[in-house]
């Protein structure tokens, strides 16, 4: 057989660590502070915000930003496709290499073109989630474009539309951090390419680095703080914009 029993226990330890941390995030994020959590608070008030402004300039260049990251990874992720296709032509060089390596075993040609289908759809996988992605960040441009000119609403319907808008945001911002989640296994699918065991730890580190970063980060607690700072403004504004109105008709 091309692949050793060892082989097939690393293979469901990679996929358990991918797919089990991507349902225990999406889980633990319901009830416990994260990184996508906080982004998505953000997003909410971005949103309302659009309503004060008629002309929006500033909200379609952060757009615009958020799209050239994702649009970047998207054609860097072709790039890599298209090498990784090119080493199948060069899997004896591949072979020689891996067999220089002293602490590894010669693996087979067999054993190399399936290591190689792997990788080939991790950044497969990659490359649908970018242009996804990319896409739905379009459709929030559209619903930007449709929002109206409406300054410090209070109207139900347009507050539940901006909430609508940083949904659609944040569903783009999910496919992106797939995506990225990608790279990250991909890297660890490499290390496949010299031992099983090794390809086993890095798969279970790179679910600690993922839980770190979303977690336990000093970025999540700086989102955090931020948020709470937000709230107080937003908290501020809302008590004194009743008044004002109030004033302004007693006045009259």
């Amino acid at each position: 057989m091309p692949l050793h029993l060892i082989d097939f226990v690393a293979i469901i330890i990679f996929v358990t660590c991918w797919v089990g941390y991507t349902f225990f995030s999406k889980a633990k994020a319901k009830n416990t502070a994260c990184i996508s959590r906080c982004t998505q608070q953000h997003r909410i008030l971005w949103m309302r915000q659009i309503f004060d402004t008629e002309v929006r300039v500033a909200h379609a260049a952060l757009l615009a930003n958020l799209e050239r990251n994702v649009a970047f990874f998207a054609s860097t992720t072709l790039f890599v496709l298209a090498g990784a296709l090119a080493l199948f032509s060069q899997v004896e060089q591949i072979r020689g290499v891996l067999a220089s390596i002293t602490f590894t075993r010669e693996p087979s040609v067999v054993a190399i073109q399936i290591k190689l289908c792997f990788l080939i759809g991790i950044f497969v996988m990659a490359f649908f989630q970018f242009t996804w992605s990319m896409r739905q960040y379009g459709f929030v441009n559209i619903m930007i474009g449709a929002a109206p000119y409406e300054p410090r609403t209070q109207k139900p319907h347009l507050l539940s539309y901006a909430k609508q808008m940083a949904v659609a945001q944040d569903q783009a911002a999910h496919a992106y951090n797939y995506g990225l989640r990608s790279y990250y296994f991909s890297l660890s699918l490499l290390s496949w390419f010299i031992d099983p065991l090794i390809f086993m730890s890095s798969s279970v580190f790179v679910v600690l680095v993922l839980y770190r970063r979303e977690f336990k980060s000093k970025a999540l607690k700086a989102l955090q703080k931020g948020i709470r700072e937000l709230e107080k403004e937003t908290s501020t504004t809302s008590r004194n914009e009743p008044f004002k109105v109030q004033k302004k008709k007693v006045v009259e």
